[in-house]
């Protein structure tokens, strides 16, 4: 049986002592399960007290019944209580033998080792493909920098075409402070800004779009700069030019 806090034994011993030094002619101790009068027995904290079975004036259950067998009995007796209701007995029971306490749940994960084994499986495949592609594909340098002779037009490698590119649409504040400043804080702020937890795609709608859009507008600056851009930095069709002499340049 489940302990009775040290609190209500203590009361409940307060209340014996009170009545028996009454004198024992008066009103029967609570719990004493019908005996004679005057016969004060002290009761057993671990028994239920035949008042709380259901019995009326004492009842007639027996006092020293366990918690469950003798709620049972009371219940199948039908015994009553005052004003005709039947009376349970609500066990005591501490608050950490009911609680079923979990750990709170958490988007966080330990980097080593779910993020740098993520991180280091990417190097590799990056690894191999860089292998595999200078394998096949011949990639040599260009003769050593003649500064009487300037290759016309003059590009940035290609990483650099799309700022090169918007150079000829905006002004050079514009086009290489305020854009790519724009363009940099906000990817620094993406993270703070968007903080949904979900990795499906029709969660992140607005962010994926906003990405898609980033890439493409800069994948089409590279583009244009890499193929559409002849002597002069001027417009041209590739195929006009060819796209092999594109390349030499």
């Amino acid at each position: 049986m489940t302990d009775i806090p040290e609190h209500l034994l203590k009361r409940a011993a307060e209340r014996r002592a009170a009545l028996a030094g009454s004198g024992g002619g008066g009103e029967q101790p609570p719990g004493d399960g019908g005996g004679a009068a005057g016969a004060s027995e002290p009761e057993d904290p671990d028994k239920i007290p035949a008042r709380l079975l259901g019995g009326a004036g004492g009842g007639t259950a027996t006092a020293t019944a366990p918690a469950p067998a003798a709620a049972a009995t009371a219940a199948a007796a039908g015994l009553t209580g005052p004003a005709g209701h039947t009376q349970r007995l609500l066990t005591v029971v501490k608050a950490g033998s009911i609680q079923d306490v979990k750990a709170v749940p958490t988007d966080k994960v330990h980097v080593w080792p779910h993020l740098l084994a993520v991180e280091f499986a990417a190097s590799l495949a990056m690894t191999a493909f860089l292998l595999v592609f200078s394998t096949f594909v011949n990639a040599p340098l260009l003769a050593m920098a003649n500064f009487n002779r300037t290759p016309n037009p003059s590009k940035a490698p290609w990483y650099f075409l799309g700022l090169q590119e918007l150079l000829t649409m905006f002004h050079p504040m514009v086009a290489g402070v305020m854009i790519p400043g724009v363009g940099l804080a906000g990817l620094a702020m993406a993270g703070y800004i968007d903080k949904n937890p979900s990795n499906k795609p029709e969660d992140r709608k607005f962010a994926i779009g906003m990405m898609t859009l980033f890439l493409m507008f800069w994948a089409v600056l590279v583009i244009v700069g890499s193929f559409f851009r002849g002597e002069g930095f001027n417009f041209i069709l590739p195929w006009h030019q060819g796209v092999h002499d594109i390349f030499d340049l």
